[in-house]
């Protein structure tokens, strides 16, 4: 069979509208596929694109995320029958949170609801979800139309995003609220901005054409070259780094989805994935509504909760165990070392006894130091809230950084 080399691998994937000037500043050309998109792992050095997104400004492709429009008569019934969450008191130009599931109450996947006009919505997901929704229609008055090549998207993220996007033309956003939506014109184009974002900080994320891409990019990046703000882009590491530290979750790196799982009892549930928060059982029948009745009922058998790991080894992969009788409890599932923090951050999947998770929990850590492997253990503890926070992310107006 005739290898497959890595500038093959790039050829076959698709490039976004903003891939010129992504090539262009992409000093390693360390791509990744991201939904069949050619995608930055990362563009410099992941270093500076984490602190351009906790201290500066960064800016990152997002145009290869599942997107859908959702529109018609059965528009917003149809998406209380598909997601756990309440949505009645979503109003036009916000957006929501949710996630959802198949019949066992098992999660297909998570995203975003954009509410953008009256009977119109667009969904976000990180995986491929057209042939669950169009299932899930059946019977409804409801259009459905994947719009994902259709939207080029940026976000714009970090404490001087604001300030940057006021300085290339836009006007009126240091009004926005988090989680609302404004339209305005930039450079004789429409673009929608969302206050959203996968960062936990201040941020922005921008929605339009794919033929104002370019100009869209130029002008962020014309605010570095006038030298008024340092704008750097950013790629999919350093996302995976603020996500973390944020208590996001992502679907299939720190849980298996329903839709992807082989084995029995290896998908996970919103209640065992730490977010009970967005199932609203008295909004009527939705997919998975049955199931997770009974389960509300039981103690909880395990869960994906975040941990703080002592020490700097990296606990990549690591066993879990119980203090107090030696029992395998669990698996880290996704690891950082928090530059901000100088801390060891996890998501990781526990078991539970009675409801309550192990009173000591310590993870055995097997790491390779000059050619040569070897094992430590370190003492973990479970943080019920985000690892990191910063006030910002809900200022309104932002300060101006």
């Amino acid at each position: 069979m005739e290898r497959l080399e890595a500038h093959d691998f790039n050829e076959v994937l698709q490039h976004s509208p903003f891939h010129a000037r992504a090539d262009n500043l992409c000093k390693l050309k360390n791509w990744t596929s991201w939904n069949g998109y050619q995608t930055a792992r990362f563009y410099d050095t992941l270093a500076s694109e984490y602190f351009a997104i906790r201290s500066s400004c960064s800016v990152m492709d997002m145009t290869p995320m599942e997107k859908y429009r959702i529109s018609g008569p059965d528009a917003e019934r149809f998406l209380a029958r598909l997601v756990t969450r309440d949505i009645s008191k979503l109003r036009v130009n916000r957006v929501t949170y949710v996630l959802w599931c198949n019949d066992d109450g098992k999660v297909l996947d998570d995203g975003t609801i954009f509410y953008l006009k009256d009977g119109e919505y667009r969904l976000c997901s990180q995986h491929h979800q057209l042939d669950w929704l169009l299932i899930s229609s059946l019977g409804m008055d409801v259009t459905i139309v994947e719009e994902t090549r259709e939207v080029a998207a940026l976000t714009v993220q970090g404490p001087t995003s604001c300030s940057v996007l006021t300085e290339a033309g836009v006007v009126g956003l240091d009004q926005l609220k988090p989680f609302r939506i404004m339209h305005t014109n930039l450079n004789g184009f429409d673009l929608m901005i969302s206050r959203t974002g996968y960062t936990g900080d201040l941020g922005y994320e921008l929605w339009t054409d794919p033929d104002n891409a370019l100009e869209l990019w130029d002008s962020i990046f014309d605010v570095k070259a006038r030298g008024l703000y340092d704008v750097r882009p950013i790629g999919l590491d350093a996302l995976e780094m603020v996500r973390i530290e944020a208590g996001f979750i992502m679907p299939a790196d720190d849980f298996n989805t329903a839709e992807t799982t082989v084995r029995a009892d290896h998908d996970r549930s919103p209640f065992e994935l730490g977010m009970g928060w967005v199932v609203s059982f008295d909004k009527g029948h939705f997919t998975g509504r049955r199931a997770l009745l009974k389960e509300q009922g039981r103690p909880i058998r395990r869960r994906l909760v975040k941990l703080m790991i002592e020490g700097n080894k990296p606990p990549k992969d690591s066993f879990l165990y119980d203090r107090q009788d030696g029992r395998r409890i669990g698996t880290i599932k996704t690891n950082i070392w928090s530059p901000i923090l100088k801390a060891n951050l996890a998501m990781a999947d526990i078991d539970y006894q009675n409801g309550s998770p192990p009173s000591e929990i310590w993870a055995e850590i097997y790491y390779q130091k000059e050619l040569e492997w070897r094992a430590t253990w370190a003492k973990c503890s479970i943080s019920e809230k985000p690892f990191w926070s910063h006030p910002r992310r809900s200022a309104t107006p932002p300060l101006p950084y």
